[in-house]
């Protein structure tokens, strides 16, 4: 979990969408980068993040959209991924997939009786 009072970018990507976010962002850039030392020709990687509220909550659905162009030997392929996973925001901003506090939930100080 993220302890700083601002976003940790590594984690937060290798959040998204269970860590495929991550993976399909590394297959864009090897795909890209071979297209383009090959072909000769440029190529493109944007990855997109939309965040919107979840209700009334200390939550944010972040839309994580990733648009390729990779050049091939006879004009370009493209290919676009577009997913959405809950974060929570902490303080001062901070993204994380879990709360940066949360009640424990084996709390023995009630009276159960």
């Amino acid at each position: 979990m993220n302890t700083r009072n601002s976003t940790n970018f590594a984690e937060l990507i290798g959040d998204l969408n269970a860590g495929v976010f991550a993976q399909q962002i590394e297959r864009a850039l090897s795909d890209t980068a071979l297209g383009v030392v090959t072909c000769g020709r440029k190529g493109k990687v944007v990855i997109t993040l939309d965040l919107k509220r979840i209700g009334e909550s200390n939550q944010v659905a972040v839309t994580h959209k990733l648009n390729y162009v990779k050049p091939t030997m006879r004009g370009r392929a493209t290919e676009e991924y577009a997913t959405e996973t809950p974060m929570h925001v902490g303080p001062r901003g901070a993204l994380s997939l879990f709360p940066h506090e949360q009640a424990s939930l084996f709390d023995n100080t009630k009276d159960n009786a």
